[in-house]
C-alpha cells in the first residue's frame, strides 16, 4: 500500500512524450504523486513544442529538462514505485536496475515529434499526445492508491495501457 507514489516516465529522448507525462502527472496528481521523467539517450533539450502546449495549459514548465534516466538509478536518487515507458523504444530496452523494483507499465504514445509537416499537424501531434497521456494519468491519479496492494496495482496499470494505444504491465 502506498501513499506518495513516486511515478517516473521514460522515452527514449525524454523531450516529448515523458516530459508531457511529467508536467501532467506533477499538476493533476494533488500531492499523491511525484512524477519525474528520463530518457535512455536523452536528446539533452525539450522539445519546444511540448513547452508551448504545457505554458499553454496553464502547466509550470520552468523544472522540466531532458535528463538520463541513470540518475534514478543511483543510490540517493527518489525511492520509485512506478516505472511506466511511454514509447515503444525505451519498452524494448534493458532498463536500469531500479531500486525496491518499482512497478513496471507501458502506455505506449506515437511520438510527437516525429510528425513532420506544418506547424499546425506538428502541434496537433502534440495536442494528441498529451490528450492520451493525460486520460491515461487520470484514471491513474482516481485510483484508491492507498488501499491498493501491489498486484491489484499492476492490474491497474494493465487496465489503464488499454485506454488508447498501449501495452501492458510488468
Amino acid at each position: 500500500m502506498l501513499s506518495e507514489v513516486n511515478v517516473l516516465f521514460l522515452c527514449t529522448a525524454n523531450s516529448a512524450r515523458s516530459i508531457l507525462a511529467e508536467a501532467y502527472l506533477n499538476a493533476a496528481g494533488s500531492g499523491r504523486f511525484v512524477a519525474y521523467s528520463a530518457g535512455s539517450h536523452p536528446a539533452g533539450k525539450v522539445n519546444p513544442l511540448a513547452l508551448e502546449l504545457l505554458q499553454r495549459k496553464g502547466l509550470p514548465v520552468a523544472q522540466l529538462r531532458s535528463k538520463s534516466w541513470d540518475e534514478f538509478a543511483v543510490s540517493d536518487a527518489p525511492k520509485l514505485d512506478i516505472v511506466v515507458t511511454v514509447c515503444d523504444a525505451a519498452a524494448n530496452e534493458a532498463c536500469p536496475a531500479w531500486r525496491f523494483a518499482p512497478l513496471r507499465a507501458h502506455w505506449g504514445v506515437s511520438d510527437p515529434a516525429s510528425v513532420s509537416g506544418s506547424p499546425q499537424e506538428r502541434r496537433s501531434a502534440f495536442s494528441r499526445a498529451f490528450a492520451q497521456l493525460a486520460t491515461r494519468i487520470d484514471l491513474l491519479v482516481a485510483l484508491p492508491v492507498e488501499k491498493l496492494d501491489r498486484p491489484a496495482l499492476r492490474r491497474e496499470l494493465q487496465r489503464i495501457a488499454g485506454h488508447g494505444s498501449g501495452a501492458s504491465a510488468a
